[in-house]
């Protein structure tokens, strides 16, 4: 088993010697599968497109490319796991094996999702153990299609541009920057939720003003 973990620590570096297409391929399918297999309880997508922008960074790959290969994998994979959450996902898939040791995160992914709705879907993009649920319980809970699609293809252009492209920046440091993206995207996206509740209150006073007048 420790070989096994060992070999997960090291996949950045197993990732960076491979021929340009295939670290492509492989970064594309890492993060296609986080979302849609739900591998992401594993090995985090993060670490994919950062590689590829990595990849870009020590001329690999081209820069525009790897950034399109991982937000279409982002979305594609978000959207097989709705399909599977659609079709197949119920309270016998929620008690099989890992899935039921985070109950307590699911139910908060389904609260977030029931609040927020496409907004969930857009800021669960953001946080692992939410990007790869987050797909399968807008699926179960019947979300539109279209709905899901819009959010879905805005978190993961958002998602995939800017991991890939801190992958280019950080060159050869991707090391470091793994250590302290988690950070940075953690505030980051606590500004864009005081934003998203500013605007909230925002428009509730407009139509509680509107509805007295």
């Amino acid at each position: 088993m420790s070989a096994i973990w060992d070999w997960i620590h090291d996949i950045p570096d197993h990732l960076l010697s491979l021929d340009p297409l295939w670290l492509l391929i492989v970064c594309a399918l890492l993060v296609f599968a986080e979302d849609a297999i739900f591998v992401g309880f594993v090995i985090p997508g993060e670490t994919a497109a950062v590689m590829a922008g990595v990849g870009a960074s020590l001329g690999h790959v081209n820069l525009g490319l790897a950034i399109v290969v991982v937000v279409a994998a982002a979305i594609i994979g978000d959207t097989v796991g709705y399909e599977v959450g659609k079709k197949f996902f119920g309270p016998t898939v929620l008690n099989f094996g890992p899935l039921k040791k985070h109950a307590d995160k699911i139910e908060s992914a389904r609260e977030m999702l029931r609040r927020r709705g496409g907004v969930a879907v857009f800021l669960g993009r953001f946080t692992a153990f939410f990007r790869a649920m987050m797909p399968a319980l807008a699926g179960a809970a019947h979300m539109p299609y279209r709905k899901f699609l819009a959010w879905n293809a805005a978190g993961g252009i958002v998602w995939g541009t800017l991991f890939v492209v801190l992958g280019h920046a950080a060159g050869s440091s991707y090391q470091t920057l793994e250590d302290k993206a988690g950070k940075y995207v953690a505030i980051g996206l606590a500004v864009i939720v005081v934003a998203l509740i500013a605007v909230w209150h925002f428009r509730r006073e407009r139509g509680d003003k509107g509805a007295a007048d």
